[in-house]
């Protein structure tokens, strides 16, 4: 069964989210980046049986949302199975690291004490995310949307960390990811789409939809020489595991 780790299906973003969650057969973890967004996708994943749910607060947030104690409300609804999309993201803004770190730190801490593995956003923020996760990470983790060199992928690896592979492996720019790719043992690998972005080829520039991990699956496939079939088994045995999910 395909499992779509990561995506967004907010209302803002689709004329018809119930269309798309009913087109794809497999499994989707959607992901909450603020409060607002958060409270969505728990209905959401109320709703629909093969839909579950991380709920997080995004470093984006981190100058504005400090009180992410209001998380943990949710955690006895067996629908919650991870606490993301948290992280640092040093691409646009670099003057409120203390305070993403911060907020990085408190939502780990989280994790660690319900038991719930946690979905990592890192962007021009490697170094950081990497000691901040060798000091505090007693759970399991993804780096979601990875984006650095096989080298840190390499130091990742040692952590136990998971790696989520998206639409960006498809892209014809893409080298550095395929080179990471070939070096990823298999069963560190889950898929992911980050829908409604990063869309596969050969839909890129096109809204992006869950269903369109299998085509994540077949490039994998096709860059590791395996079948698509073993890619799908393995990569759903993964996400099972790091999410707990028995369904």
């Amino acid at each position: 069964m395909l499992i779509d780790t990561h995506c967004h299906l907010f209302q803002e973003y689709y004329d018809d989210v119930d269309s798309i969650v009913k087109d794809m057969p497999g499994i989707m973890i959607v992901s909450g980046v603020d409060l607002k967004s958060n409270e969505e996708m728990l209905s959401l994943s109320k709703k629909y049986d093969n839909v579950y749910v991380t709920l997080g607060i995004h470093p984006e947030y981190a100058s504005e949302i400090t009180d992410v104690s209001l998380l943990t409300q949710y955690f006895d609804n067996e629908k919650v199975v991870g606490i993301g999309e948290i992280g640092l993201d040093y691409h646009y803004d670099k003057s409120n690291k203390e305070e993403q770190k911060k907020l990085f730190i408190e939502q780990i801490k989280i994790a660690n004490k319900f038991n719930l593995p946690i979905v990592i956003h890192s962007r021009d923020a490697s170094l950081d995310t990497l000691n901040i996760l060798k000091e505090y990470l007693n759970t399991k983790a993804i780096m979601h949307c990875y984006s650095y060199s096989k080298e840190m992928a390499g130091e990742f690896l040692k952590l136990g960390i998971y790696f989520g592979i998206g639409g960006v492996l498809t892209f014809k720019n893409s080298e550095k990811l395929k080179q990471v790719l070939k070096e990823l043992p298999l069963d560190r690998i889950v898929l992911e789409t980050d829908s409604p972005y990063l869309t596969p080829e050969p839909f890129r520039g096109k809204q992006n939809i869950p269903n369109n991990v299998s085509l994540v699956a077949k490039k994998i496939a096709e860059l590791k020489d395996i079948t698509y079939e073993e890619v799908v088994k393995i990569t759903e045995k993964n996400a099972r595991y790091i999410f707990n999910i028995k369904k």
